[in-house]
Formats: structure tokens, C-alpha cells, sequence
């Protein structure tokens, strides 16, 4: 499976924003809403399949959408804000809002046999890999002449 450079790169922006207390997320450079949950993908089981684990805690399951077209899973959703009448905060970091987080797949999946779960703050979505077609098969060769409709002869027949 080829792997895909880019799938660390939220991460990566992460550690950065970390290691630069915040410069990024307070620039003007950035305007996000929202948030992107982060996610662990990986391959198990027999028959194998993909299985993409995503960090949603706090989310209401009946908010989000999940989708997969081709090699892609869409996870699309929101997080409300815990109400905040009569607090002073010191520190806000719990991120909510609009979400949504395209993953790639590794593989060609069979789409029709997804499930998903929730428990403890943790959606699972499980997706069977797609069965491949034998390596080599024979291909039968049909005639290349035709009949005119109806019942004629090749060359026009009587009409």
C-alpha cells in the first residue's frame, strides 16, 4: 500500500502550534471553525478490513454524518459549546464547532457491508476490503458479425 505523505500533517501543525504557543491559531492566517477530530486507521481481521478510529467526545451521534465514496470516508459533524452562562474562563482549549475529516483509505473497500460504533468518546467504523478479481482470467471472443435486425443478411439482405 502506498502510504500517503500527507496523512500526519495535522498532527504535525499541532506540535508546531504547540512548540510556538498558539501563533498559529491566534494569526489572522488561520480563520478555522471548527475542529478535526483526530483518527488512528489501520487493517485487521480475517477477512481483512479497514477499521478508522476518531476521537469525538462529547458529540451527539445523531449529528454526524458518515460517508465513503471510493477509498475516502467523510466524517462530517458538529460539537456544541457547553453552555457558559456565569463562568470566567482561564483557559480554553476543548474545541467544538463544525467538523469534517476526510480519510483516506489504503485499499478498495466493499462499501455496502460498513458498520459503525460508538463507545467512550470513540466512533468505530469497520469497512471489509473489497474481494480482488483473480489475477488472470479467460476471456471468451465473441463474433464480430452482425445480423440487420429483423433478420437479414449481412451485405443488406432483401428489404
Amino acid at each position: 500500500m502506498p502510504r500517503d505523505p500527507f496523512a500526519n500533517f495535522e498532527r504535525m501543525r499541532r506540535e508546531v502550534d504547540e512548540l510556538l504557543g498558539g501563533a498559529f491559531e491566534q494569526s489572522s492566517l488561520t480563520h478555522r471553525r471548527g475542529f478535526s477530530p483526530r483518527v488512528d486507521v489501520f487493517y485487521e481481521g480475517d477477512p481483512p478490513q479497514a477499521v478508522v478510529a476518531a476521537e469525538l467526545p462529547g458529540v451527539d451521534m445523531s449529528e454526524v454524518r458518515l460517508e465513503i465514496r471510493g477509498r475516502k470516508l467523510l466524517i462530517a459533524g458538529v460539537r456544541h459549546a457547553q453552555p457558559s452562562e456565569g463562568r470566567l474562563y482561564q483557559q480554553i482549549e476543548i474545541e467544538h464547532g463544525p467538523f469534517r475529516r476526510v480519510v483516506e483509505l489504503g485499499a478498495d473497500v466493499a462499501t455496502d457491508r460498513a458498520s459503525a460504533t460508538y463507545d467512550d468518546g470513540i466512533l468505530r467504523v469497520e469497512v471489509p476490503l473489497a474481494q480482488s478479481e483473480p489475477e488472470a482470467r479467460t476471456v471468451p471472443i465473441g463474433s464480430a458479425r452482425r445480423s440487420v435486425e429483423g433478420g437479414g443478411t449481412e451485405n443488406g439482405g432483401d428489404r
